[in-house]
């Protein structure tokens, strides 16, 4: 009896199938809800355990600095594209 490997995915794809973006899509206990892009804002629903890596910290920095408090779209703004943001995503949820 044999074993199966996992098939390699595209991570984009992937992230986008584990990441919501829906507009009405409740966020679920331990998740929390931004949105990104540099002109169309798309949403996104990460867990909260992103909140401890040094590279999203870093986001939410710039955020402060962009926006302060007062965010254009009513919840967290992160100011990168939505690519940037996939990789970094990406990078987060295979370490």
């Amino acid at each position: 009896m044999g074993f199966r490997l996992p098939r390699i995915v595209n991570p984009k794809q992937s992230l986008k199938r584990t990441l919501s973006f829906s507009e009405t899509t409740v966020v679920p206990k331990g998740h929390f809800a931004v949105y990104v892009g540099e002109v169309e804002k798309k949403r996104f629903v990460v867990p909260i355990s992103f909140l401890k890596h040094h590279s999203f910290k870093n986001l939410l920095s710039e955020a402060e600095e962009e926006y302060g408090f007062n965010h254009p779209m009513g919840a967290l703004t992160i100011p990168c594209s939505e690519e940037a943001f996939l990789d970094l995503i990406g990078s987060l949820q295979s370490s």
